[in-house]
This record gives C-alpha cells, structure tokens and sequence, in this order.
C-alpha cells in the first residue's frame, strides 16, 4: 500500500498542521511517512501545500506529481492541483469555499462544507483543516481513527486547550463523509 496526499489551501487555513498530523498518525500505525510542506514567502493569505506519503514499504521520495488523494480547502488550490490527479484519485473538496459545479466533480470527488462544520458545529473556524483529516480516513480508510486520534494528542501536547476541539472535529469530519457515501 502506498498513498500520496496533497493536502491545499491559503496560508493560515492549517495545512501544514493538517500534513505533519496525517504523517504522525502513519508512524503511530507502524506505516512509513514523508510530510514535505510548501508554501508562499507571503505566508498567510498565500497559498500552502503539504505532501504526505504514506507506505508499508519505504519511500523513495517525498515528491507526489499524480497524488492518490487530494484535500483543497479554496478554490485557487482546486483549479490548480485537479490536473495533477489520477483515474481514481479521491479529491476532498471544501464545498464551503469551492462551488461545486458539473466540470468539477471527475474522479471520486467529496464535497463537504468543512468551514461551516468547523464554525457552525465545533465553534472554531480554524479546525476546518481538521475535519478534513476526518473525512479523509472515513473515505480512505487509509488510516484509522484510534492512530490519528493519538496523533492529535502528540501533535497538540503542548497545547492542550486544542485537543478536545481538534478531536471533535476530526469526528465531525468523519460524520459529514459518511453522510455522503
């Protein structure tokens, strides 16, 4: 098994977060991982990407040109990132924030309003980025809930105030993908 990620969106959306709790969550399942974050000099606002590989063997580079699965949390990061993809490739599409459109739904395609489950439903506009880890391991099943739940503790262990919250959304996440399949 191995699995290329490219987790997009502007710069403040927690992207890199998202990646570096994803490649956690793999070494946490005894999985190999890379985790190589890229973003603009202008930082927030700008955009930002993350790619992880995910693999039972070794990896031989962090590089993804034709990701497995891809999580756009904006329009620009979707329009730029959507050529890139395979045949059978899941695309995780912030609906909040992209408009879904007939043009737009090619491969496995998961719209969900992350933003407003984040603001609406956990109270903090910020987990967006985590309810999308959340609908990926429900669509993915690439890595389980227990394993990201522990990478969610590991990641946040010198904050501790945002562990429950981003445990929360990672689980509010998984509902709203179950929702659709």
């Amino acid at each position: 098994m191995k699995k290329e990620i490219i987790i997009s969106g502007f710069g403040g959306q927690g992207v890199i977060l998202a990646g570096s709790l994803l490649a956690q969550a793999a070494i946490e399942q005894n999985l190999y991982t890379t985790c190589f974050p890229s973003y603009g000099a202008e930082m927030r606002g700008g955009t930002a990407k993350t790619t992880v590989i995910i693999s039972d063997g070794e990896i031989g580079s962090p590089i993804s040109t034709r990701p497995d699965i891809l999580i756009v949390l904006n329009e620009p990061s979707f329009n730029k990132f959507m050529p890139l993809m395979r045949e059978n490739s899941i695309v995780i599409a912030n609906s909040s924030m992209i408009p879904q459109s007939e043009n737009k739904t090619a491969f496995k395609s998961y719209f969900i309003p992350l933003t407003d489950i984040a603001d609406k439903e956990i109270g903090n506009i910020k987990s967006a980025n985590l309810a999308a880890i959340g609908a990926l391991i429900k669509i993915s099943q690439v890595l389980s809930l227990d394993n990201v739940l522990k990478a969610c503790e590991n990641v946040f262990k010198k904050k501790q105030n945002f562990i429950e919250i981003n445990k929360k959304a990672i689980l509010a996440g998984m509902e709203a993908a179950g929702k659709l399949s």
